[in-house]
């Protein structure tokens, strides 16, 4: 990832939009930011109204293995979409919705959880979400932050590391290893989320950054879609990441 559209959102690739440079394309042809943001919009309206089938299901029954199958669907069809959109962009406005669907099955699931354990955790990660997408894309439309190829290599060597982390700490449970501090809602523990939280904030800089260069270029329309898929990827992960913060915070009252 070297080329001038440098970003860690692995759905944001540097190839993404480097072909199309010195391409001709009519301009109702070509992506654009506006077109970017409205199809991120429906993204989101799609992952919401896919959320409320399991969070209903889980609250009126009170059972949690109902919804536990929805969660196994919800994350291994957004794996599985969002690998097939990555390798095959030009199929991003068929597959993005099925990857916001699927991404809401999952979360829908997992905030009911979190929701029962911690009465207004969710609704306090999604306003916290939202809010840090909205303060940094008027901070990034200022210019008061730049995606500088410095700042470019800190997220990306950070988010690559927390990558890599996270890897380990799952092959370590995995042999019945416990890595505490990922976990405790100790100091360390908390300083660890907050950390994440930081980068993957830090991610929504970078997409948009990717964006408007794309634009800029003159991407083709399909782009608009994979652009939007590839924010909903930075935006999912920030709120699973803002929810195990709460859900830390909450444990130490």
């Amino acid at each position: 990832m070297r080329a001038a559209f440098r970003t860690s959102n692995p759905a944001l690739s540097t190839k993404s939009f480097g072909g199309f440079t010195g391409i001709r394309i009519e301009s109702q042809n070509a992506m654009t930011i506006r077109g970017t943001a409205d199809r991120t919009a429906i993204l989101l309206a799609v992952c919401v109204f896919a959320a409320i089938w399991p969070w209903r299901l889980f609250f009126q029954s009170g059972d949690p293995s109902l919804v536990l199958p929805w969660l196994g669907i919800g994350t291994l069809g957004g794996f599985v979409t969002a690998l097939v959109t990555i390798f095959k962009k030009s199929w991003a406005p068929a597959t993005a919705p099925i990857y916001a669907a699927c991404e809401g099955l999952a979360l829908g699931s997992l905030s009911a959880m979190y929701e029962v354990r911690y009465p207004g955790i969710v609704l306090q990660a999604m306003a916290l979400t939202f809010g840090t997408l909205a303060v940094l894309l008027v901070v990034y439309r200022t210019g008061a932050i730049r995606a500088t190829d410095g700042f470019k290599r800190g997220v990306i060597g950070a988010t690559g590391a927390i990558c890599l982390v996270y890897l380990g700490t799952f092959l370590l449970r995995a042999f019945g290893v416990n890595v505490a501090f990922m976990h405790s809602a100790g100091w360390l523990g908390i300083g660890v989320s907050l950390l994440v939280v930081g980068v993957a904030a830090l991610n929504l800089v970078l997409d948009f950054d990717f964006i408007e260069n794309g634009a800029k270029q003159g991407a083709p329309k399909y782009m608009e879609w994979y652009g939007a898929f590839g924010l909903l990827v930075t935006l999912v992960w920030l709120y699973l990441e803002l929810l195990r913060l709460l859900a830390k915070l909450n444990s130490r009252r």
